[in-house]
C-alpha cells in the first residue's frame, strides 16, 4: 500500500469537482474555504468547481481537471468539492497509469466513493473518506471537522465516538445541531478488530460489481493475511435495497477474508417490509463482528477513514474508537 505525502503548509490544497459543482450553494462553500484558509490551507480550484447543475462539466473534462491537479507540483493534496450522483461516469476517462506513477492524497465523501475506491483497490494508493471541500462551512468547526484537518496534515490522531448526533439542521445553522444521543450498536458482541480497511458509500459501491472498474478481488486477495474490515456509509437505501446491495457484493466475492464490518448512521432510513437494517446485516454476515450506527457517513458528526490503511477499531459499552497505521 502506498501512502502519499501528507499536506505541507507551503503547498496547495487542490479542489476538483468530479461530481457536482458548488454553484447552488456558493455562500456556504465560500465559508468553508474561509475556514480552510484560517487553518493555513492555500487553495487552488479547478475551472469547474463553481459550476451549477447535476454535474460540474462533461465526463472527460472532470477527469482532465483531476489530472491537472495531479500534474501540478505545487499541489500535494486533492479534495473533492462536493458530492452528487454521477461521478461514476468519469471512470472510463481516468488515466490509472498516470495516477499510479504520481500518487497524491485524494479525499472526498458520498459520490466521490467511486474514484476513491478505484484508486485504492486498483492502484494500492491510500485515499481518505469523510469530508468534501464544502464540509467546513460552520462558524465554529466541530471536533470531527478539526480531526479531519489534522489527518490531512499527517497527524494520525485516535478518533473517539462523539456524544450526540444531528437528526436535522435548521437553515443557516452556524454549527451542527447535535440533539440525539450516540450509541454504537454491536450486533454480535464487543468489537475489537485490527485489519485492512476499505469501503465507502454503499449507494455508490453497489454499482461497481460486473464493471471493469471492480478490482476488489485483487485487493482482498493481496491483503487477506491482514483480514479485511469493511465500512459502509448508507445514504438513502431502504432496508430491502440495503440487503440486496449487500447480497450483490457478497455474491460478487467481495466479503472473502472479512474480519468485521462497521455501518454508519443512515441519512434517510426507510423500508416497505418488516426487514430491519440490523436483520439485513445478520442475514448477510452471520456472527462476525458488526457495528451499527457508528460515527461514519452522511449524518454528522463523522469520523475520517483512511482507505487501505490498517485500522484498529474498538466498540464496547455503546462507544467506539478508530486508529490508523500506515502499514504497507
Amino acid at each position: 500500500m502506498k501512502y502519499p505525502k501528507f499536506h505541507n503548509k507551503d503547498s496547495y490544497l487542490g479542489i476538483v469537482a468530479l461530481s457536482s459543482g458548488v454553484g447552488e450553494f456558493l455562500n456556504e462553500y465560500q465559508k468553508s474555504l474561509n475556514n480552510l484558509e484560517k487553518h493555513n490551507f492555500k487553495i487552488l480550484e479547478t475551472a469547474s468547481v463553481r459550476n451549477s447543475g447535476d454535474v460540474s462539466n462533461k465526463e472527460e473534462i472532470r477527469a482532465k481537471e483531476l489530472e491537472e491537479l495531479v500534474k501540478n507540483k505545487d499541489v500535494d493534496f486533492i479534495m473533492c468539492a462536493t458530492g452528487g450522483d454521477f461521478l461514476i461516469e468519469i471512470l472510463p476517462y481516468i488515466n490509472l497509469d498516470f495516477l499510479k506513477n504520481n500518487p497524491k492524497w485524494l479525499m472526498g465523501a458520498s459520490d466521490p466513493t467511486s474514484i476513491l475506491y478505484l484508486v485504492t483497490t486498483a492502484l494500492d494508493i491510500a485515499t481518505i473518506y469523510g469530508f468534501n471541500a464544502c464540509s467546513f462551512d460552520h462558524e465554529k468547526l466541530h471536533k470531527s471537522q478539526n480531526n479531519a484537518l489534522e489527518i490531512i496534515k499527517g497527524n494520525l490522531i485516535k478518533q473517539n465516538s462523539f456524544d450526540y448526533y444531528e437528526k436535522s439542521r435548521p437553515k443557516n445553522a452556524i454549527s451542527y445541531n447535535l440533539t440525539e444521543k450516540i450509541y454504537w450498536e454491536n450486533l454480535n458482541g464487543d468489537f475489537d478488530i485490527t485489519g485492512r480497511i476499505i469501503g465507502g458509500c454503499i449507494d455508490c459501491l453497489s454499482y461497481l460489481p460486473g464493471t471493469r472498474f471492480d478490482y476488489t478481488k485483487k485487493f482482498i486477495e493481496k491483503y487477506k493475511e491482514d483480514g479485511i474490515i469493511w465500512y459502509f456509509d448508507v445514504f438513502s437505501l431502504t432496508t430491502e435495497n440495503f440487503y440486496l446491495a449487500l447480497l450483490q457484493l457478497k455474491e460478487s466475492g467481495w466479503f472473502n477474508y472479512i474480519k468485521g464490518v462497521i455501518i454508519g448512521r443512515i441519512k434517510f432510513p426507510g423500508g416497505f417490509t418488516k426487514l430491519t437494517y440490523q436483520e439485513a446485516l445478520i442475514k448477510i454476515f452471520g456472527n462476525i463482528p458488526i457495528v451499527f450506527n457508528a460515527d461514519i457517513g452522511h449524518v454528522a458528526p463523522k469520523m475520517t477513514i483512511i482507505n487501505g490503511s490498517i485500522a484498529h477499531i474498538i466498540s464496547k459499552n455503546k462507544k467506539g474508537s478508530i486508529e490508523f497505521k500506515m502499514e504497507e
